[in-house]
């Protein structure tokens, strides 16, 4: 099994696509396009069959990690202003992105309306071979995404003490 996309709500289509791209690195793929509520066309039924009648419509565009992982960002018609995480309820409440350059995106994060959520953190301060740092940040629109310094896997395989 592979991850292929994941699919976020945003407030501001304009807003998020400068901000996935300018500080997190994303290459657009498709450009902001609407996306109507109908029955004539496979994608309209489809939406349909996601959203349930009445969705009014959306805007999606398209984007890639550099390591070809696409991300959908969906911008509703009606919509709350904000997400607001609730730490209750079951579900998908955050993603994670790997980066080289830490400080650079939390940086761009900020300027670009985000924020972070926690100071940088080390998952073995007492191990100096194992510099492996992660944070967890925010989006313009309070989705939750988390940064790391090194794949996954070397994070927390013990083929890699």
């Amino acid at each position: 099994m592979k991850m292929n996309h994941v699919g976020i709500l945003v407030g501001d289509m304009d807003k998020a696509v400068e901000f996935y791209t300018q500080a997190l690195g994303l290459k657009l793929v498709m450009g902001n396009t609407k996306v109507e509520e109908e029955r004539e066309t496979a994608i309209g039924r489809m939406c349909i069959a996601v959203f349930g009648d009445g969705f009014k419509g959306f805007n999606i565009a398209h984007l890639v990690t550099s390591d070809g992982i696409g991300v959908e960002l969906f911008e509703m018609k009606e919509r709350q202003e904000r997400h607001v995480v609730d730490f209750s309820r079951i579900g998908i409440f955050h993603f994670c992105l790997e980066t080289d350059d830490f400080d650079g995106v939390i940086a761009k994060t900020k300027a670009l309306g985000g924020k972070s959520r926690m100071d940088i953190m080390r998952y073995h301060p007492e191990d100096d071979s194992k510099p492996y740092q992660m944070t967890y940040l925010e989006d313009p629109f309070g989705n939750l995404f988390e940064l790391y310094s090194h794949t996954y896997q070397e994070t927390y395989s013990s083929e890699y003490e």
